[in-house]
């Protein structure tokens, strides 16, 4: 006779997932879970059981560790939202299973999938360009360095521990496991240093995984990736936090400098300055640095909400248009109304429906605009949207693979991901 369970259920006020968990075989491990419940989805390399489930019209990622540990990632990814920081979203905690014999199992951490998301060996194979390796790990440096702004400490930093969504010609890092994260009011440099350190060497291991099974060109050295990783990161750390002694007649460069890291996609929210004691010099140093700047930009004028180069993308061509429509005299917020009656959802459906789930829509967006460039450069004179969009569709967008999640009926157990392993055309 089966074992009656009595589960524990910890959830972050989704009602509907209490009427969820019934259905699910919680009395079998997870790797014994019937096929009919899984999602055939790419997914990283993780050391407890992880597998992706079919359930209320939705997909979530089911992981079995301990109670302590399960809950203690449930808060740190709870707070890690409530910053607003890039990562994936908690669904519950289930604890108290037990098997048809009674022995207890372990807990089951549930997070919602992240759509139109990749793993980095969906965008890392033999055709690997360092270009392709360059824009993933600046992504997840850009991560890092928003995490310990916010005082978190991850405690293990990989590729696999991140997911990968395209933003315009770059990508955007979210992270994933947040098994040994801790917050702190103030990290310590040490803390950073660490961290940095441990996804350098994490990285370099994954990286040699995939050349000895192929996936990587022998003759790529990847020690040098290291190196790059903690370079990249002091560089935008030290944007962002360092102190700069000026002459007191360049105060300017205190403005200089905040529209330098508006660029990199920051707000700086408090700025020390003090005086040295002839008045001759001034030192300044950010104190309170915000991520966002662009999204936060166009959110407000759109209501879009976007990656931060995707963004940086959309607020240049609405630049763009208010100047082509001689409109610089009108409010931006009115101007944006306007361009996005007239250029961005006209060009959004103007996609098939069945093309629909290739890229979220303001990467179409961004793809269309990249495309035009590219026609009219051959063309020798200005492509219009329309006929840039129609020749993108057919050309570009009908051989790109779903990276939004289709639910096929029905699902299959085994995940196809040859379709995903060509990083030049990502």
């Amino acid at each position: 006779m089966p074992a009656i369970q009595k589960l524990r259920v910890t959830t972050a006020g989704t009602s509907s997932f209490y009427s969820l968990v019934p259905s699910l075989p919680w009395s079998l491990p997870l790797k014994d879970w019937p096929n009919e419940l899984l999602a055939a989805l790419p997914r990283g390399i993780s050391r407890h059981v992880v597998r992706f489930i079919q359930a209320e019209g939705a997909i979530f990622a089911v992981k079995e560790i301990s109670e302590r540990d399960a809950l203690h990632e449930y808060q740190m990814l709870r707070q890690l939202q409530s910053k607003e920081l890039p990562t994936v979203s908690v669904a519950a905690v289930v604890a108290g299973r037990l098997d048809e014999n009674g022995e207890e199992l372990p807990a089951a951490l549930i997070t919602h999938h992240l759509q139109y998301s990749l793993p980095y060996r969906v965008l890392i194979s033999k055709h690997l360009s360092r270009s392709t390796l360059d824009r993933v790990l600046n992504s997840l440096v850009a991560l890092l360095v928003r995490l310990h702004l916010s005082g978190f400490y991850w405690g293990d930093v990989s590729l696999s521990n991140t997911l990968f969504r395209r933003d315009a010609g770059t990508y955007a890092a979210y992270l994933v496991d947040a098994e040994t994260g801790r917050f702190y009011d103030n990290i310590s440099d040490r803390s950073r240093e660490y961290d940095v350190s441990l996804g350098a060497t994490n990285i370099i291991g994954e990286l040699m995984d995939l050349q000895a099974g192929g996936l990587v060109d022998a003759d790529f050295d990847v020690t040098t990736i290291g190196d790059y990783l903690e370079e990249r990161y002091h560089d935008l750390w030290n944007d962002l936090t360092g102190s700069e002694r000026i002459p007191a007649d360049e105060i300017w460069r205190v403005g200089a400098r905040a529209d330098r890291l508006g660029q990199l996609g920051f707000d700086i929210g408090q700025v020390d300055i003090e005086s040295d004691e002839d008045g001759d010099y001034i030192r300044f140093a950010p104190r309170v640095v915000e991520a966002g700047h662009f999204q936060h930009l166009v959110k407000d004028l759109t209501g879009l909400e976007v990656q931060e180069e995707q963004a940086k993308r959309i607020y240049t061509d609405i630049l763009t248009y208010q100047q082509q429509k001689k409109l610089n005299k009108t409010p931006l917020r009115l101007v944006a109304n306007a361009w996005m009656d007239r250029v961005y959802l006209p060009t959004i459906s103007a996609i098939p429906d069945d093309l629909r789930a290739k890229l979220e829509p303001a990467q179409i967006f961004h793809e269309v605009l990249e495309h035009r460039w590219f026609m009219s450069e051959k063309a020798h004179h200005h492509v219009h949207t329309r006929e840039a969009v129609k020749d993108y569709i057919r050309t570009q967008l009908a051989t790109r693979p779903d990276e939004q999640v289709v639910l096929p009926m029905p699902l299959t157990a085994t995940a196809d991901i040859s379709n995903f392993l060509n990083p030049e055309k990502n």
